[in-house]
């Protein structure tokens, strides 16, 4: 029998995934730095819905993931320049400390009175895809896709809590000190990432393979992210599958919407006088509602994810949102109501927020260092945007036609078979890749 050399903390967190000797501390800093990067976002989101609410007003939203997806399409050339004349951990350091230092400049434009909110809209959005790619992508830098596999949802897990703790804090926090203030804090707890990120490059460098850490503090090649995408079939599939998964939550939240402020306006009418009631009525569902779809999520983060990926694999893994997707807005088409509508975006969120997102992000594990950087930038930034704008401009088209819930439903349903046709194409193609790397 061989002796179990791991760690009281390996053995602890075998609770939710299969951690071996030498792992345990590299996968929790690689969760930290998800957490803090998390918690930053969700103090800078609360900060934004504050601002563009009560300085532009709500339409101004409708048009911020155009401005996002256009300022992305000269941001991702420009970071991939960057990454091309840096090392990792210089490339970490650099994109981190940049979007810091946006923070300050904002704080400082909000003290001397500067109206913000719509630049500050659009810059959350680019902040969001941005960072968390980076930092997803030195996750599939260090990790084997063996490794991937296995830990990914504990990085992952890092993110949920994150996201939690930086929504309660927030709300609390902005309060007391306002927004501005609050964005200081959101900056300071941002710029600690900076000392995690360089922890785990230290500590991977020192126990790689020679030719692995010799790779880490060499610069990426000088291809562009958007040119690695179009001359790699899998990569262009990835990309295709993140518009369409945008596109179809996009419109689901689009329809779960329409649902609440209908019932809303059945329960309290639609005069001026009823407004705090409506207010409240949305309000009151939509925090009960993220409450429960951030537990769900999390529960099933710790306890399934990583044993449900371990039984499919990535690709058979990723099968699973969209069949229930495809169940759910077919329910919602069949009988158009809240309680319907509600239940089946709660399944689809709880999803999408943990073995949704883990399993895509470990579809990026089998590809080189640069599409891991480069690429992923893109494809979690710009084409994410992408699908944000298509959906603006599908609900847009369908109010003009005047479509009712069940046909916005309808569209989903067509969406979801889409989203598995292109996953029919993907999935193969990153087991073999897999198989490839495990025989490399």
């Amino acid at each position: 029998m061989t002796a179990d050399t791991r760690s009281p903390l390996e053995r602890g967190l075998r609770l939710i995934a299969e951690v071996r000797a030498g792992e345990g501390t590299t996968v929790l800093l690689m969760a930290l730095n998800l957490f803090l990067v998390l918690t930053s976002y969700y103090m800078l989101k609360t900060i934004r819905e504050a601002l563009i609410l009560t300085e532009g007003g709500a339409a101004l939203k409708t048009y911020s993931s155009a401005g996002q997806a256009l300022l992305l399409l000269v941001l991702v050339p420009a970071f991939g320049v960057f990454a091309s004349r840096v090392n990792r951990a210089w490339l970490l350091r650099g994109v981190t400390l940049f979007f810091v230092a946006n923070v300050v400049v904002f704080f400082a434009l909000g003290e001397a009175g500067v109206p913000t909110a719509v630049p500050f809209f659009i810059w959350v959005g680019i902040f969001n895809v941005m960072i968390v790619a980076q930092y997803w992508a030195l996750a599939n830098d260090i990790y084997t896709p063996e490794q991937g596999k296995r830990l990914f949802a504990i990085v992952a897990l890092g993110s949920n809590l994150g996201a939690w703790l930086g929504a309660v804090c927030s709300g609390h926090l902005i309060r007391i000190f306002g927004p501005y203030p609050l964005a200081l804090l959101a900056a300071v707890v941002l710029a600690s990432c900076v000392f995690v990120a360089e922890a785990i490059h230290r500590r991977q460098v020192a126990r790689a393979p020679v030719e692995v850490a010799a790779a880490a503090e060499e610069p990426l090649g000088r291809e562009g992210g958007f040119a690695l995408i179009a001359k790699d079939r899998y990569l262009l599939l990835i990309a295709v599958l993140v518009v369409v998964l945008n596109l179809a939550n996009t419109i689901g939240e689009y329809l779960l919407g329409r649902f609440v402020v209908a019932e809303a306006t059945a329960r309290f009418g639609d005069t001026a006088a009823s407004l705090a009631d409506r207010e409240k009525f949305v309000g009151g569902f939509y925090g009960d509602f993220f409450s429960y779809v951030n537990l769900a999520s999390f529960l099933l983060q710790m306890f399934a994810v990583s044993r449900i990926i371990g039984s499919l694999g990535v690709g058979g893994a990723m099968f699973v949102h969209p069949v229930v997707a495809f169940l759910g807005y077919f329910a919602v088409a069949r009988a158009p109501i809240l309680a319907v509508a509600g239940v089946a975006k709660f399944l689809d969120n709880t999803i999408d927020y943990s073995l949704g997102k883990t399993a895509q992000q470990a579809l990026w594990l089998p590809t080189s260092r640069e599409a891991k950087y480069k690429a992923k930038e893109a494809v979690d930034a710009f084409f994410m945007r992408a699908g944000d704008v298509l959906a603006a401009g599908l609900v847009f088209l369908g109010e003009r036609l005047a479509m009712a819930v069940p046909a916005f439903a309808a569209v989903n349903v067509v969406l979801t078979l889409v989203w598995t046709a292109v996953l029919a194409r993907l999935a193969p193609e990153n087991r073999r890749r897999l198989t490839q790397a495990a025989a490399s």
